[in-house]
């Protein structure tokens, strides 16, 4: 059944995981669920995938949603869970290629905030934040940091950013902390 486990999308996972945001998938710890990654081993929804026609995303699946997700969305891993459910909604709503495209941009914006903002200490809260917010608070909060930093240490960089992250989040009632597995 692996050889027949076929897809290519590292950005969005089959379960409604934004992948391409983890810690793991940019420190090359993890390749994701598509072809030859170690997910088949490890994720009881790919082999589910496979039974079910490869489908690429479960909510193509006719059987979407079913007990997996019973409380899929209650603990975090390096990535949040808490909105899968929401992200796989919206996917399906707005067309996975406008969602990919949503993602791939949230990935430009999060490799920018790690190469000119991060003094070595704020990966995963980067991720975190970059995952939970919405696209249009985190270019504007981008926009503000490249015209207010240029003078700023890294750690002070850093620290202002992660700032503009808490408030933009706490303002739209938006938690960015990481629950418990």
């Amino acid at each position: 059944m692996k050889n027949e486990f076929n897809r290519t999308d590292g950005l969005f996972s089959l379960c409604g995981l934004n992948c391409g945001l983890c810690p793991m998938q940019i420190r090359g710890k993890c390749s994701g669920c598509f072809n030859g990654s170690t997910c088949y081993q490890t994720c009881p929804i790919a082999p589910c995938s496979v039974r079910h026609g490869n489908v690429d995303y479960c909510f193509q699946c006719s059987e979407y949603p079913c007990k997996r997700y019973d409380g899929i969305d209650r603990h975090d891993s390096l990535i949040s869970h808490r909105n899968q459910k929401r992200d796989i909604a919206k996917a399906k709503e707005l067309g996975i290629e406008a969602y990919l495209a949503e993602q791939r941009t949230k990935k430009e914006i999060l490799t920018r905030f790690l190469e000119d903002y991060d003094d070595g200490t704020k990966e995963v809260f980067f991720c975190l934040a970059v995952n939970m917010l919405e696209t249009e608070d985190l270019q504007d909060i981008l926009v503000r940091m490249d015209s207010q930093c240029k003078t700023l240490s890294l750690q002070d960089k850093a620290e202002h950013l992660e700032s503009q992250l808490r408030d933009c989040a706490a303002f739209r009632h938006i938690p960015l902390e990481l629950r418990p597995w």
